[in-house]
Order: C-alpha cells, then sequence, then structure tokens
C-alpha cells in the first residue's frame, strides 16, 4: 500500500478576525493541508512561526505592529509564503521576487486554491523561498521607512528612526545605537542607508551613517579629515566625502 502524502502545514497571519477565519474556511477544504496555528500580530508570528516551522505561511503584509515585510526580516525558519494584501503595489512586488504567490483581498476560493496549488508544487520540489529578497523588496518602498526592526533573541525591538543617533557598521551586521542601547542587526549599513532614505541620515564614513539631529559639532582632525562630535558625546571619524555629504545638511 502506498504511502499517504505527508500533510502541508500551514500557518495564517492576518490582523483581521474576519480575514483569518476566511482563510481557515477555504483551507478546510484541502485535505492535503492542515491549520497549525492562527497568528492576530506580526510579533506572535516571529515566535510561532519559529517555533513551529510550517512548511507555508499565508502571510498579510498591512498590520499595525510589525508588518508582513518585517516579519521576514526577523524570522529564521524560511516557510513558503503567499502574502495576502488589499495593496496592488505590495503584491506587484512580492510576485516581482517570486513568492509563491499573492491573494488580494478580496479573493475567490477558486483563486486560493491556485495559490495553495502552486505552494503545494513549490514544497514538493523542496524549492527554498528567498525571504532576505523579499524583506529587502519590502523595505525599499517609495518613502523611508519611519522604524528599524531588531530582534534579539526571544525580544524583539521596534527603534523609531528619530531616537537612532548613529550606526555603524560590523561586516554583514549593523550595530544601532539608540538612547544608550546597542542593538545589533543582521543587515549591512548600505541597506540600513536605502530603508532609512535621505530623510536626515547621511553617511559620514564608510563605517558610519548617523541622525544629522543628532550632530553637535564637526571639528578638524588632520589632513582632509574631521571628527563629528555627536549630542550624547559619541565622537565619530568624517571622511571627505563624507563631510562633502554633510554640508548639503548644514
Amino acid at each position: 500500500m502506498a504511502d499517504s502524502p505527508a500533510l502541508i502545514s500551514v500557518l495564517i497571519v492576518d490582523d483581521e478576525a474576519p480575514a483569518r477565519a476566511l482563510v481557515r474556511e477555504y483551507l478546510a477544504e484541502h485535505e492535503r493541508f492542515t491549520l497549525v496555528e492562527e497568528c492576530a500580530n506580526g510579533f506572535e508570528a516571529v515566535r510561532r512561526i519559529d517555533e513551529l516551522e510550517p512548511d507555508l505561511v499565508l502571510l498579510d503584509i498591512q498590520m499595525p505592529k510589525l508588518d508582513g515585510f518585517e516579519v521576514l526580516e526577523l524570522i529564521h525558519h524560511a516557510p513558503q509564503i503567499i502574502f495576502v494584501t488589499a495593496h496592488d503595489e505590495y503584491a506587484l512586488k512580492a510576485f516581482e521576487v517570486q513568492a509563491v504567490d499573492y491573494l488580494l483581498k478580496p479573493f475567490s476560493a477558486e483563486r486560493f486554491e491556485q495559490a495553495l496549488e502552486r505552494a503545494r508544487q513549490r514544497i514538493g520540489e523542496n524549492q527554498r523561498q528567498p525571504l532576505a529578497e523579499l524583506a529587502r523588496i519590502g523595505r525599499e518602498r517609495s518613502r523611508p521607512s519611519d522604524r528599524v526592526v531588531v530582534r534579539d533573541g526571544a525580544e524583539i525591538h521596534v527603534v523609531p528612526r528619530a531616537s537612532i543617533d548613529y550606526i555603524e557598521s560590523d561586516d554583514d551586521y549593523a550595530i544601532i545605537h539608540s538612547r544608550g542601547q546597542r542593538l545589533r542587526k543582521k543587515q549591512t549599513l548600505t541597506e540600513l542607508e536605502r530603508l532609512l532614505g535621505d530623510g536626515g541620515f547621511v553617511r559620514i564614513h564608510r563605517c558610519y551613517l548617523i541622525n544629522v539631529d543628532r550632530l553637535a559639532r564637526i571639528e578638524p582632525y588632520a589632513k582632509d579629515s574631521r571628527i563629528a562630535f555627536l549630542h550624547g558625546g559619541a565622537r565619530l571619524p568624517v571622511s571627505r566625502t563624507g563631510y562633502t555629504r554633510l554640508k548639503d545638511w548644514l
């Protein structure tokens, strides 16, 4: 007797109870898929995705605490992702980087079935979902981000851009200095520079990105170099190129 196909575990993430109920109703019609959890916010989703390691996550993009792209930044487990969204621009970005699929609200049971079939094929072929690429596309939205999210063990920090003093490079990581805290994030300084946009953050050196609102003064240091003094006491090197960038803000 042939073995039955393995069940595909599914986790739903949506802050709206009626939306979760509809997905749960549609999913119940497909015996190959089994629901293991529902999450009502991004914080809960990060924890439960890594604990349960589902094969597939149906992920809302626009949520109030952490959005769907921020969830992808923070999880360690790499499930297949079907985005659920009410916004075309997010759906298009998801499709560009080969998310399994996207469901544009409101969607029909037939459209839901198509998305599940795509997921089943990918899971059967053991295709890895490019979560870092999906998150990167989401970060590079048209407006600068108003915050940075950092995971430190089980704790998630949401750091408002206005509270950041400066960010320093640490190879493939960045250290965010904010109100006396040092938060280490697996993201390059260049990526964070793009994320924060031109809204008051300036790359003063290959290793440092500063919030210009925190700048107290600049003093000469040596030929073609200077030192930036920040409110709070930090002293950071300013390269010649960095000083040129700064002058546009001063």
